[in-house]
């Protein structure tokens, strides 16, 4: 399969696929599209995927795989969603993922991440759904975020995140849902969150997060 140099799109999610994700996928440089979510995929993200520079859709999710995310997933520019949610996989969050200028959608909940939120997230000017909910993330959310004025969707829930909620939130003018509980947070929710929420934010969830 790792012949078909003409593909464009190659889905096999949803199935009972297991082992590693063969590193031969380097070959279908034409790609544009990959999907291998849901199923028992292990091991690591082969650094070999970041050579299909044409990929625009690359779906990972709800598989058993480890290691951490590769830094190398800066050479895919041309990538608009990211999902790597549902998985095991672990370490810091790659500031090198500010290279996906043309990223919409970057899903990495529910694995094992730790360290802080990289500012350079905040680079992202196209962005409109962030999920990094259901980690181990800690350090304080960037204030740099309140530059994705694109974004709708802002997800942190459960993680270790301490510190004051940033005021600068109150610049996503587009947000429709934040989800903000399950963390450490301190102090005051901020006055200014206000003016979002009378905007088209339609799903606030504060709740337990120690003020």
């Amino acid at each position: 399969m790792c012949n078909l140099t003409n593909l464009k799109f190659l889905n096999l999610s949803r199935n009972g696929l297991t082992g590693a994700i063969p590193t031969e996928l380097r070959n279908l440089t034409n790609l544009e599209t990959l999907y291998l979510n849901g199923n028992q995929l292990t091991g690591a993200i082969p650094t070999e995927l970041c050579n299909l520079t044409n990929l625009k859709f690359l779906n990972l999710s709800r598989n058993w795989l480890t290691g951490s995310i590769p830094a190398e997933l800066r050479n895919l520019t041309n990538l608009q969603r990211l999902d790597l949610n549902g998985n095991q996989l672990m370490g810091a969050i790659p500031a090198e993922l500010c290279n996906l200028t043309k990223l919409r959608a970057l899903y990495i909940d529910g694995n094992q991440l730790t360290g802080a939120i990289p500012a350079k997230l905040g680079n992202l000017a196209y962005l409109k759904w962030l999920n990094l909910g259901y980690n181990g993330l800690t350090d304080e959310i960037p204030a740099e975020l309140g530059a994705l004025v694109s974004l709708w969707e802002l997800r942190l829930q459960d993680n270790q995140l301490t510190g004051a909620i940033p005021a600068e939130l109150c610049n996503l003018a587009y947000l429709k849902t934040l989800f903000l509980r399950g963390n450490r947070f301190t102090g005051c929710i901020p006055a200014t969150l206000a003016t979002v929420v009378t905007n088209d934010l339609a799903d606030l969830d504060l709740p337990f997060c120690g003020f």
